[in-house]
């Protein structure tokens, strides 16, 4: 029951209008010659990414949003003062401070928000190359505070029907992990390892969805210098991606929830905690699988966090994700079984060689 409650408390506060100072149904598109992007200035909620002139969108439902400065509820106190559910950066009205542009062999542009509560703002570059279908995305945060603070920073970029159904696998590069229905203080206990959790005692593969979402939120470790995620979705024929470096979001979620029986959203999160709890509990606990559960802004200073998103055509019968790699400025995408493989220009990653 008290999962039920977390659950629907979630869907409730995502439904709130993100921003309500936008003007409904504005919004900024990009659109490069592989691919087009919509990104809603109100709770600056990535909403839509096609290939060019394709008709799927796998960014249904909630769409990729951000969860700025928090994942998770605030603590009582916080809430009575106005704090809502994953923050403020969904719920208040973004701005275009650079228009699209071509440039470079792409197109890029940038936006902002301000975060009143937090005493935060967070500026976003984006940038979209001719050659493939991605994204670059650069977050510049600030903390506009006279002191120091603690605060967390997670992508949610959300998939729904028709992209999800039984049939979706969705891979990730991640290790150990811990179901956020295990009990406090220590919620690693039992441990479990991607792509594995424990229900009611019984093995559940998180690499697909049927009728049952339990456990619905299950936090992994990323082990290496990057981590990456995909879900793939035989009967639309795409496959959607996103990597990052390990040392911006050291940790992966999967979070699962049905509706009538069948699957309705996924979210593939990644970010700076595993621990969907108030800063209260996170600065108790400390570490998970000596990883941090929170991260530190002083006062006037600024972080940049980047990631790549990106979308390819899959050919038929494949089978998921084994491994995702960067070589020679190409991403490699190698099918979980079987020796195919699919590749794209991938330039701007911000991996490094």
């Amino acid at each position: 029951m008290k999962l039920l409650v977390i659950v629907s408390l979630l869907l409730f506060c995502l439904a709130v209008t993100p921003g309500v100072s936008a003007p409904e149904g504005r919004s900024l598109l990009l659109e490069s010659r592989a691919a087009r992007l919509r990104i809603e200035l109100a709770g600056g909620v990535l909403s839509c990414f096609q290939l060019a002139g394709d008709a799927v969108n796998p960014l249904q439902g909630m769409g990729h949003f951000l969860c700025l400065d928090r994942w998770g509820p605030p603590s009582a106190a916080e809430e009575k003062n106005g704090m809502p559910f994953h923050g403020e950066a969904s719920k208040v009205a973004w701005r275009i401070t650079q228009p699209v542009e071509r440039k470079n062999g792409g197109i890029e542009a940038e936006m902002t928000a301000d975060l009143p509560l937090a005493g935060l703002s967070v500026r976003r570059r984006l940038r979209m190359p001719d050659a493939a279908a991605q994204v670059l995305v650069q977050e510049e945060v600030t903390n506009r505070n006279r002191l120091g603070r603690i605060f967390n920073m997670v992508q949610h970029p959300t998939i729904g029907s028709p992209f999800l159904d039984a049939e979706t696998t969705v891979d990730a590069s991640a290790g150990r992990g811990l179901m956020q229905s295990s009990p406090l203080p220590n919620p690693e206990r039992p441990t479990v390892r991607w792509p594995n959790a424990l229900h009611a005692g019984k093995r559940v593969d998180l690499r697909r969805l049927t009728d049952d979402p339990n456990p619905n939120v299950v936090s992994f470790e990323v082990p290496g210098d990057f981590g990456w995620t995909t879900a793939c979705a035989p009967e639309q024929g795409r496959l959607l991606g996103y990597v990052w470096k390990s040392a911006d979001y050291p940790w992966f979620s999967a979070w699962r929830h049905v509706e009538n029986g069948k699957p309705a959203l996924r979210g593939l999160e990644f970010g700076t905690t595993g621990l969907h709890q108030p800063f209260p509990v996170l600065v108790s606990k400390g570490r998970i699988f000596d990883l941090p559960l929170y991260t530190y802004l002083d006062a006037g200073q600024s972080v940049t966090r980047s990631y790549t998103m990106f979308l390819v055509r899959i050919p038929e019968r494949f089978e998921g994700v084994r491994n995702v790699s960067y070589r020679s400025g190409q991403l490699v995408i190698q099918e979980r079984t079987g020796h195919r493989r699919l590749s794209l220009p991938a330039e701007d990653l911000p991996l490094g060689k």
